[in-house]
């Protein structure tokens, strides 16, 4: 029995080893394929300037594919996830008021940039995201630049904004901006993220077959590509030259992303040098990254993407995973310099994103800006209100913030101070609504959400010109019926459903 044991356990050690060698040489055997697969893919291209574009290109995307075999078989130990320690997730209660003359020479410290990629397919438009009209006949990218503009009005700065395009919105962003060539206090630089090839899954080389190739075969590798991209645009170097100190970052559809005094001048008078804006879960955020201790490292960003199965219930509860990361982020420019010369952003997880195009599987390799805040030797985060947390993402949030709960000052959208409840409320709107162009031919005019909590449509729906609604509505258009809620209606914890159509006469 023991000679039989013994050999089970030395066949067992054997197959261990054989597994780690195979996996070694397959991992080795994968990035030269890719390696001479782009770089054939690359001897078409008689452009210079081009080709050192290719070869800038090809060498970024083998290393981020290297990086993914080398780890693809690392997963998140849930044994060792422990809340983040008290001391890194300051209250922004706690942060110190400032003064106009701190504001002053804080605004000669700072960068915004916003990060502008993405296309606005979810809602039915073509196009960047950023054109979209939010309020007032204006776009996000309106706002933005009416925000900065007025800062710098107001401090006599010159703090620049920088956009971060994809691709996909680079060439349409370059015309747009035009139109505030002749704006004064602004000035806009922009640089592109990287355009990295699609991975065909079953053969895990480029979906590529020339250099060109479609659109489909190409993708922007997540907004954690913000960093080298944008030390490779030159910018990360000359504002630093310029005496910059601080980049704060955050997404375009973010309305409540402003440039907020007190964190920055928190982050500029003390001893850290990366702060995330992390702000109290609630049921609508089950999804959203949140911030962890892990081993020896005091924050790091945990996605539900790197989340086992069986872990999604704890991750989703409000219960255990407190806050979440709003992706306003607050970078000190040396220390981020620091981090790119010393390639710790290795450390970075990368998110592998399957999708299907021209019904072919394919591989997306992502990462995250957040996860860079444990590359950085003095992280911290700062626990913010909700108020600091108001992103667009489909004609449901467009119908909360073009409501009367808000209004436009300078660019910034506020709340109602009638308002009783310091967070908005909660909209799905169905299918009927769901592209622009649909969800503006359905609304009469703004509709009255100030004591509303919750509100559901669904179905072949329309509202009709200063309707009010309040506590939970839910109107509900079964198959082959209509309701049309009449101008001035007022709804108050009702069920709508059936058929209710109004005719002109």
């Amino acid at each position: 029995e023991k000679p039989v044991q013994n050999f089970l356990e030395r066949k067992k050690m054997d197959t261990s080893a054989y597994q780690i060698e195979f996996e070694e040489g397959s991992h080795k055997g994968g990035v030269s394929a890719m390696k001479k697969q782009l770089s054939s893919l690359g001897k078409g291209i008689t452009d210079a300037s081009a080709k050192a574009q290719w070869k800038e290109m090809a060498g970024g995307f083998c290393s981020l594919f290297d990086r993914y075999l080398r780890t693809k078989y690392d997963t998140v130990k849930w044994a060792d996830i422990e809340p983040p320690p008290t001391e890194f997730v300051k209250p922004y209660a706690d942060l110190a008021d400032v003064t106009p003359q701190e504001i002053q020479a804080l605004s000669h410290k700072l960068v915004v940039l916003k990060l502008n990629g993405g296309l606005g397919t979810s809602m039915g438009c073509k196009g960047p995201k950023s054109v979209i009209e939010v309020r007032n006949n204006k776009t996000f990218l309106d706002l933005t630049v009416k925000q900065v503009a007025h800062l710098n009005k107001s401090c006599g700065s010159t703090i620049p904004l920088v956009l971060m395009n994809s691709f996909n919105t680079h060439s349409d962003t370059l015309k747009i901006v035009r139109k505030y060539k002749d704006l004064e206090n602004i000035t806009i630089e922009q640089f592109n993220q990287s355009k990295f090839p699609r991975i065909a899954q079953d053969s895990m080389l480029p979906l590529l077959h020339d250099h060109n190739g479609s659109l489909e075969d190409w993708y922007p590798p997540g907004h954690g590509d913000l960093y080298p991209s944008f030390a490779r645009s030159g910018l990360l170097d000359k504002y630093i030259a310029e005496g910059k100190e601080w980049l704060f970052v955050s997404n375009i559809d973010n309305l409540a992303a402003t440039v907020d005094w007190r964190i920055l001048k928190h982050a500029v008078s003390t001893d850290t040098d990366f702060i995330m804006e992390v702000t109290d879960k609630t049921r609508a955020d089950i999804k959203g990254g949140t911030l962890i201790k892990y081993r020896d490292t005091p924050l790091q960003l945990l996605e539900i993407a790197q989340v086992p199965k069986e872990h999604v219930p704890d991750f989703t509860s409000i219960k255990k995973f407190k806050i979440f990361n709003t992706n306003n982020l607050w970078i000190n420019l040396k220390a981020l310099k620091e981090v790119l010369n010393s390639n710790a952003l290795d450390k970075v997880d990368i998110i592998p994103n399957p999708k299907v195009t021209g019904g072919v599987r394919v591989l997306q390799l992502e990462t995250a800006a957040g996860a860079g805040i444990a590359c950085f030797k003095k992280p911290l985060s700062i626990n913010v209100p909700r108020s600091r947390f108001l992103p667009v993402k489909s004609t449901s949030d467009l119908f909360t913030v073009q409501s009367d709960l808000f209004s436009v000052h300078h660019g910034c959208l506020s709340m109602s101070p009638l308002r009783m409840f310091p967070s908005p409320p909660v909209v799905k709107l169905g299918s009927f609504f769901k592209n622009v162009s649909d969800y503006q031919n359905r609304l009469g005019g703004r509709p009255n959400l100030l004591e509303l909590d919750q509100l559901t449509i669904s179905g072949d729906v329309t509202l009709g010109r200063g309707v009010v609604l309040k506590g939970t509505v839910i109107i509900v258009a079964t198959e082959g019926n209509r309701i049309d809620i009449p101008d001035g209606s007022i709804l108050e914890d009702q069920v709508v459903t059936g058929h209710l159509r109004l005719t002109a006469h």
